[in-house]
C-alpha cells in the first residue's frame, strides 16, 4: 500500500500546507508519493523532492493543470488512484474543491480536515466548530483524506528523491481558467505566518485597523479579523479568521477587540500562544488566552507599538 499526496502551489512555489500535509501522510505508515501537477515545474520538483518523507515525486507538466482546476485535477488523480490506498491533500480552498470530486468518482466517503492520525484507518477530526474531536474509522478500501495542515509540523529536508513524469488527459473540457484577482500584500500569508494579530468588532471601524499595522510590521505579522469585523465592512473577507474563514495556528496569535465567539475560536485556538486584549473581563476569548489584558485597545495599542 502507498499514499499519494497532491501538492498545492502558487506562482511557482510550493505552498507550506503541502509540507505539513506530507507530515500527516507519513504517519499513515506507507511510502509517500507526491503528485505535482502544473506547468513549468522544474524548480518546484527540486523543492518537492527534498521534503522528508517523500519517496517519489510524480510530475504532471501540462498547461491544463497550471491553475489546478478541480475537474482536470480530479481526473488526473483518478487515473493514478489504482496504485494507492490513501489519497491525501490539504484542506485548503483548492483541496476542498477537487478532493470531494475524487471521492465521488471513487464512490468512497471523504474524511475531511483530520488533525491527527491514529492508524491507517482511524483519524481524529474536529466537529461542532471544534468543540468536540471525533475519532473516525473508515472501512473503505481506499481513503480520500483532507488534512488541516495547521495541526501538523513542517517536515524537515532530505536528500532529493527520484522524479517521475506522469500524464493525464489534460483538460477534460468542463471548465477553463478565465482570470483571477488577488489582494496584493507585503505581509506574510495569513495561514502561514508565524505571528498573527487580528482585530474584531471592538476596532469600531476600518480606519482603526491601521492601529495594528505598526505592531504587525515590528513582529513580522499577518493581520486578520473576526467575522464580526468583516460583516461590518471594516476589512475584506480574505482577512477573516474562523470556522467560515481561514484556520490559523501561528506561534503567536494576538486578538484585539475580539469577544471570542465560538466560530472565531474554531479558527485560531490551536495557536501556540494566544494573547487577548479586550475591555470586557468576561469576554469568552479570555478562556482560551495564555495572556489576557483587560483594557481599552485604543490606549493599549499605541503603548504596545512604542514598547516594541
Amino acid at each position: 500500500m502507498k499514499t499519494l499526496v497532491i501538492a498545492e502551489h502558487d506562482k511557482g512555489v510550493l505552498k507550506p500546507e503541502t509540507n505539513k500535509t506530507i507530515t500527516a501522510a507519513v504517519k499513515l505508515g506507507f511510502d509517500v508519493d507526491l503528485l505535482l501537477a502544473g506547468e513549468n515545474l522544474a524548480a518546484m520538483s527540486e523543492q518537492a523532492a527534498s521534503i522528508a518523507g517523500v519517496s517519489n515525486v510524480l510530475i504532471a507538466d501540462d498547461a491544463a493543470y497550471a491553475y489546478q482546476l478541480a475537474e482536470n485535477l480530479a481526473d488526473l488523480v483518478l487515473s493514478l488512484a489504482d496504485n494507492y490506498s490513501h489519497i491525501v491533500a490539504s484542506a485548503t480552498t483548492t483541496g476542498k474543491n477537487f478532493m470531494p470530486r475524487v471521492a465521488a468518482l471513487l464512490d468512497v466517503a471523504q474524511i475531511s480536515e483530520i488533525i491527527d492520525v491514529i492508524d491507517a484507518d482511524t483519524f481524529k477530526r474536529p466537529i461542532y466548530a471544534g468543540n468536540a474531536i471525533a475519532t473516525v474509522k473508515s472501512l473503505d478500501s481506499k481513503k480520500v483524506i483532507t488534512v488541516r495542515a495547521s495541526s501538523f509540523d513542517v517536515a524537515p529536508e532530505q536528500a532529493p528523491v527520484a522524479v517521475t513524469s506522469v500524464t493525464g488527459k489534460g483538460s477534460v473540457g468542463l471548465s477553463e481558467f478565465v482570470s483571477e484577482e488577488q489582494t496584493e500584500s507585503e505581509r506574510p500569508e495569513l495561514t502561514a505566518a508565524p505571528v498573527v494579530i487580528s482585530g474584531g468588532r471592538g476596532m469600531q471601524n476600518g480606519e482603526n485597523f491601521a492601529l495594528l499595522n505598526g505592531i504587525a510590521d515590528k513582529l513580522g505579522a499577518a493581520i486578520g479579523a473576526s467575522r464580526a469585523a468583516v460583516d461590518a465592512g471594516f476589512v475584506p473577507n480574505d482577512m477573516q479568521v474562523g470556522q467560515t474563514g481561514k484556520i490559523v495556528a501561528p506561534d503567536l496569535y494576538i486578538a484585539v477587540g475580539i469577544s471570542g465567539a465560538i466560530q472565531h475560536l474554531a479558527g485560531m485556538k490551536d495557536s501556540k500562544v494566544i494573547v487577548a486584549i479586550n475591555k470586557d473581563p468576561d469576554a469568552p476569548i479570555f478562556q482560551v488566552a495564555d495572556y489576557g489584558l483587560v483594557a481599552d485597545l485604543f490606549d493599549v495599542l499605541p503603548e504596545l507599538e512604542t514598547a516594541l
